[in-house]
């Protein structure tokens, strides 16, 4: 019994506040959808559920509401999963799951953010006379000193590993550069009203970047907007079938199998190591080694954090965002994940000699989550 993806398609990837502003989740969603299920020739009342990641909406079932949105039957399940940045790799691998366990046999997985639609937080008052108190977060360990701003433990690691300023923006150069020339990005994205590319990608010099204020860190190793994904808004599913159905589509080969799958736990004060672990342990359940990758899609939440996960699992650069990543698109939190996904999926399915894909991320509070993926003939 194998696992496959037989279609993937995400939004455009736009900055908090920018062109989705006021797009709701169920607006992003339910197109992305929508439109996977007529690239996989799946009918609605086939889906037996769907599974979406968000880590900001603030309760609800936002995977209930966009099932909805999306036109799919009354009578399908939904599910929504928050493991923060990890929620929409973790939905697939859950879909996965139900898949191989028989609970089901089509299930759309993936994950929705919106950023500049996300509730305003407060606490509600212990007493009449306390007003609610605002936060931007919740914790995400029980201890406070082991629970770092984002920033300021990206700034620790770069400190802690030596990469200089200088190197994170190269990577950072690197990343935009790649993703300015992706002509791939059309066959995976689903354009929302007239936004049809992801509008944060530019050209980004290393003499730009060397004139940015550190935002955390010190000057030497500091993080800086250019090395920092930015803030975002995004959808990005995929679709999810058994062998029984896959051998109805007819896609001769055309569809990626999930091979294996793997979230693993870390040290909540260097959260971005979490995914070699998770990638190491996919990998090994794979029968496959770090070599064996074709194409990885790393998460890019900090240039640092990506330089370190490379490294750590043993990856060719030159395999690795072949496409650019999250620092030249942004980070749309519970969808960033299944952006990878998505990406991976277009990238193996081309009938060219790729055959193996690594998609691994990191999320707040020590955790990593990790997919590896194998074309149709390598599945």
């Amino acid at each position: 019994m194998m696992a496959s993806i037989v279609a993937g398609r995400r939004t455009p990837v736009a900055v908090r506040g920018g062109k989705f502003a006021e797009a709701e989740i169920a607006d992003l969603a339910g197109p992305v959808m929508a439109q996977s299920l007529r690239d996989a020739g799946v009918q609605p009342d086939r889906v037996d559920a769907v599974i979406l990641g968000n880590a900001l909406y603030g309760g609800g079932n936002p995977a209930r509401v966009a099932a909805l949105a999306a036109g799919l039957p009354e009578s399908v399940a939904a599910m929504t999963v928050d493991t923060q940045c990890c929620s929409g790799l973790d939905a697939i691998a859950l879909a996965r799951a139900q898949i191989l366990s028989g609970q089901a046999e089509v299930v759309i997985a993936g994950g929705v953010e919106s950023y500049s639609r996300a509730p305003i937080r407060q606490r509600r008052p212990r007493s009449p006379l306390e007003p609610p108190q605002s936060y931007e977060r919740p914790p995400f360990t029980p201890w406070p000193e082991r629970d770092p701003d984002m920033l300021e433990a990206a700034a620790a690691l770069a400190l802690r590993l030596k990469v200089s300023r200088e190197r994170q923006a190269e990577y950072a150069v690197l990343s935009h550069r790649r993703a300015s020339g992706d002509l791939l990005s059309s066959e995976e994205i689903v354009a929302i009203g007239d936004v049809a590319r992801d509008e944060f990608t530019r050209h980004l010099t290393p003499a730009l970047c060397a004139r940015l204020n550190v935002l955390a860190g010190e000057s030497t190793c500091g993080v800086t907007a250019a090395t920092t994904a930015v803030e975002a808004d995004a959808a990005a599913v995929v679709v999810v079938v058994g062998d029984g159905v896959l051998r109805t589509l007819g896609l001769n080969g055309r569809e990626v199998g999930i091979l294996s799958a793997d979230a693993c736990g870390g040290d909540p004060e260097c959260p971005a190591l979490a995914p070699i672990a998770a990638a190491n342990a996919a990998l090994s359940r794979a029968g496959l080694r770090a070599r064996d990758i074709d194409v990885a899609e790393i998460m890019e939440a900090f240039a640092v954090q990506a330089m370190a996960c490379v490294e750590g699992i043993g990856l060719d650069l030159e395999r690795v965002n072949r496409r650019g990543g999250a620092l030249a698109r942004g980070h749309p939190i519970g969808a960033s994940g299944a952006i990878l996904a998505v990406r991976l999926f277009h990238d193996l399915r081309r009938g060219n000699t790729d055959r193996y894909g690594l998609a691994a991320i990191a999320a707040a509070g020590g955790l990593g989550s990790a997919l590896v993926l194998a074309a149709g003939d390598g599945a």
